[in-house]
């Protein structure tokens, strides 16, 4: 974790819309993907973004840190608003869970996130740091969003006084179901709007049924 944290550190680089740098970290992740993390070469991604091995190490420092950069942009889409306006009562609550989980389902399942997942799980024993990445720079954020959001409730009277920790991988488990894994295994299709809303009413429904307000029977 300590060599995530320190790939992650400012350099001085350009503007995150810099051409040159988006090339490289195109051609970065087409190669790990091809390849596997471990054996991409910084020869291969140089080659394909067509710059040169001493450019591509001025703008990143290591191979590491042009996969934490692929990794976290593409994180980015899993993340979720952390301020969300006060929530008043379960109404506000209700559609506040609805417009969560509709966000959420429909970035995780962009296909760009769902290799980045594939990536992690092939590179698990080799290059554990693909998961680390993952995990800090996109789930991490996510439910440190969700359980703030919780808490908010939970402070509010709209929920019963479970721990918001516990109560956010509960939605999230109620959200996904099996299609994390069946998206994955590329066994079925990105889900379109109507599902995606569907799925977000009725984890949503099923959350709210397993915690009442505080001090309802």
């Amino acid at each position: 974790m300590g060599r995530i944290k320190s790939a992650q550190k400012e350099r001085d680089q350009p503007a995150p819309d810099d051409p040159v740098r988006g090339r490289i970290l195109s051609a970065a992740f087409g190669a790990f993907k091809e390849h596997g993390y471990a054996q991409a070469s910084t020869l291969e991604i140089a080659t394909r973004a067509r710059v040169s091995k001493r450019e591509l190490y001025a703008l990143f420092g290591s191979k590491q840190q042009m996969l934490v950069s692929c990794i976290s942009e593409r994180a980015q889409r899993m993340r979720l608003p952390a301020n969300w306006p006060a929530l008043r009562n379960r109404g506000d609550l209700d559609a506040a869970l609805s417009a969560f989980g509709a966000v959420l389902l429909h970035e995780i399942s962009d296909p760009d996130v769902v290799a980045v997942f594939r990536l992690a799980i092939a590179e698990a024993d080799r290059s554990p740091e693909v998961a680390q990445a993952l995990n800090t720079f996109g789930r991490q954020p996510s439910l440190t969003a969700l359980r703030g959001l919780l808490e908010q409730a939970r402070s509010a009277g709209l929920l019963d006084g479970s721990d918001p920790g516990r109560m956010a991988s509960q939605f999230i488990g109620l959200l996904w179901e099996d299609l994390m894994v069946c998206l994955t295994l590329g066994i079925v299709a990105r889900p379109g709007p109507n599902e995606i809303r569907r799925r977000a009413r009725d984890a949503t429904d099923a959350f709210l049924l397993l915690h009442p307000e505080r001090g309802a029977t």
